[in-house]
């Protein structure tokens, strides 16, 4: 199955708490942080969901 790199590129700083939640349960704390995921439709939403605040990646094996 593929793999996407999810890095965070902007401050949670200021979000809605929502949104912060949602990027630590992509697993990033700090800028410039990676963490990568499976590619599935729950990761999927969840990038969507903060994609102002992140960049995501595919990975290749």
């Amino acid at each position: 199955m593929a793999k996407i790199k999810v890095t965070l590129v902007k401050s949670t700083i200021g979000a809605i708490p929502k949104h912060r939640k949602t990027v630590e349960a992509l697993g990033l704390r700090k800028i410039n942080s990676t963490n990568i995921h499976e590619d599935n439709a729950a990761i999927r939403g969840m990038v969507q969901q903060v994609r102002h605040l992140v960049k995501v990646e595919e990975v290749t094996a």
